[in-house]
């Protein structure tokens, strides 16, 4: 397929039509929250999804001068436990994600898979570029491992690895991936490969990678492994390699609990975070950065002062 940069110019004449609910509270004293466009209802009974918090009288202002500080082109602030959106920028406008792609690869591979099945790497890993584990085609790796691999260093042969593994073959792969972006509701969200590489084909909206970040965060096994700070992966022929996570919020005493790196020429700089805040979770993605980073700390500096 032919690869390109993407600009937002580019991508304002794709944009879909959505289906939409709001998430509203009407109270003395209260901020209006509104929510995001909603899955599937199948999907979106799965999450749970709890009443709407009241915001504080002080949120609007402290969010307009946020809004002034981000650097990323396209935002989303999530509760996870109501789905309140309770900031937004371009949250609706598609375009390339990088390696946050690899959230739905993770999520296919754990709804059809044990982490102790095993996994040998097939030629096709050899030479995948970017980001990479290291793999050599012929060893076996469980599948856990392979996803420590994909979601702390965002190994690009642990993605193809792990495609070919499920479907046969990475083309395979992707038609799943369409499938499940539809099944849940990701209507503004299209794959091309299990990694992230940019392409015409490959894109999503910030709103929909909240979305699809909530029903990733509800598995265990991923929740645990975006959750590391680094990780080590060992084959089944006793090879071991160790890998810092490409998050650098991931420490211990941060409020960020898990997050997902994206880095391709078309995406810019991308970033899903989990942050635990005052008893809340909140979902933030950053997608077209230039310091998702420092985008990230200015997020985390409003978010003590927005809810009642």
């Amino acid at each position: 397929m032919q690869r390109f940069r993407f600009t937002e110019s580019l991508l304002l004449p794709t944009l879909r039509p959505m289906f939409s609910i709001v998430l509203s509270v009407l109270l003395m004293g209260m901020l209006p929250v509104a929510g995001p466009p909603s899955p599937d209802q199948a999907a979106l009974q799965s999450l749970n999804i709890a009443a709407p918090l009241p915001l504080s009288g002080s949120a609007s202002l402290l969010l307009d001068n946020l809004g002034q500080r981000l650097t990323a082109s396209g935002v989303v602030v999530m509760d996870l436990a109501t789905a309140q959106t309770v900031y937004e920028r371009h949250a609706d406008i598609p375009r390339p994600m990088g390696s946050l792609t690899k959230l739905m690869t993770a999520l296919i591979i754990v709804e059809n898979h044990g982490m102790e099945e095993v996994v040998t790497v097939p030629a096709e890993a050899a030479g995948t570029p970017g980001s990479s584990a290291h793999l050599v085609p012929g060893e076996q790796y469980m599948v856990g491992d392979l996803l420590k691999a994909l979601l702390v260093p965002s190994a690009n042969d642990a993605a193809r690895t792990l495609a070919v593994f499920h479907a046969g073959s990475e083309e395979e792969f992707v038609m799943q991936m369409n499938a499940r972006a539809r099944m849940l509701g990701l209507r503004s969200t299209s794959f091309a490969n299990a990694a992230g590489f940019d392409d015409s084909e490959q894109y999503t909206t910030p709103r929909d990678l909240a979305w699809l970040a909530a029903f990733v965060l509800q598995k265990p096994e991923l929740r645990q492994r975006l959750s590391l700070p680094s990780a080590s992966i060992r084959s089944l022929e006793g090879r071991v390699m160790g890998f810092p996570n490409t998050n650098v919020l991931l420490r211990p005493g941060s409020a960020v609990e898990a997050g997902k790196t994206g880095t391709t020429d078309a995406a810019g700089q991308c970033l899903f975070s989990l942050v635990h805040e005052g008893g809340r979770e909140e979902i933030v993605v950053l997608l077209g950065s230039r310091s998702r980073f420092s985008d990230m700390r200015s997020v985390m500096a409003v978010l003590p002062s927005l809810f009642l």
